[in-house]
């Protein structure tokens, strides 16, 4: 039987979330150790956050390896991936870490905001699931899995969101090539899947509202429908439902047209008007 055939499970594996010290993070690395995981290792620049996700992860009785990490630094990343590719090959890495500036794009300052913005969304998933892949593609005995945190912003444009909009378009376009790539090069044993929620009530967006029909999310229900579709091998998962529906109609009508439609019906460009984050115009998953 080959590993493609065999339900995937985090059974005995190993596991790596970014952002692990809050929010979904935190919820998918406990998902991790409730689902039998032998070690969930968990990264993040908060220690103390760190710390507190550690001792809920071994009260559940699995490994906890943690790592306080600068996802925006590149050797930083690299020096921890060294470390802990000495646990293994991963079954299931979960590149989650995010933030978000709600700002006019003009309102950006170029480091700290774009360059940061750019780095943590777009460039850490690359360069950690690069530092991984290697491992994983080689050994196939059995499934493993890796999913992506991009967002719904990434298709359907929105005022106040330039830049974290960008990070997660370019986060959806690697994940998706990605997924090609290992399928047409017969690495079956390995899927990959792009998550795209809408706004998810983590504090990352507090002071934003979700659009006509689609409330926030609860960290919850999003884990679980993350965990799931990865579990199953799905390719994308847009959630909830009102936000596939978003990226149908704005690929089918003309610009102006969509431009009524998503602003004036759905209310989808005044989201963002009173996003406040978890601090003044700044938001972290």
């Amino acid at each position: 039987m080959s590993a493609s055939s065999i339900p995937f499970t985090v059974s005995g594996g190993v596991v790596l979330v970014t952002g692990a010290a809050m929010g979904m993070g935190r919820l998918y690395a406990l998902r991790a150790a409730r689902e039998g995981a032998g070690v969930v290792i968990l990264w993040d620049v908060d220690a103390a956050g760190l710390a507190k996700t550690a001792a809920e992860v071994t009260a559940l009785g699995a490994r906890a390896v943690v790592r306080q990490v600068d996802l925006a630094d590149r050797t930083a990343i690299a020096g921890a991936a060294a470390e802990c590719r000495a646990e293994g090959p991963l079954t299931l890495l979960i590149n989650n870490a995010g933030i978000v500036r709600g700002a006019l794009f003009w309102e950006h300052g170029p480091e700290q905001d774009i360059a940061q913005t750019m780095g943590i969304n777009a460039l850490a998933p690359m360069y950690v699931t690069h530092a991984f892949l290697p491992d994983m593609m080689g050994d196939a005995g059995r499934p493993r899995r890796i999913l992506n945190i991009a967002s719904a912003a990434g298709t359907v444009s929105n005022p106040r969101m330039s830049v974290y909009a960008v990070s997660k378009w370019a986060v959806i376009g690697w994940s998706d090539s990605l997924l090609l790539e290992l399928e047409q090069q017969g690495y079956g044993h390995l899927a990959v899947t792009t998550f795209c929620p809408s706004y998810i009530a983590t504090g990352m967006f507090d002071g934003a509202c979700g659009p006509l029909l689609t409330p926030l999310m609860t960290p919850e229900d999003a884990v679980d429908r993350a965990w799931r579709a990865t579990t199953a091998g799905r390719p994308q998962l847009i959630a909830p439902a009102t936000a596939q529906l978003g990226k149908i109609l704005r690929g089918l009508l003309p610009v102006r047209a969509w431009d009524f439609v998503g602003g004036k019906v759905f209310g989808i460009y005044a989201t963002m008007d009173s996003f406040t984050g978890r601090g003044e115009k700044a938001g972290t998953r």
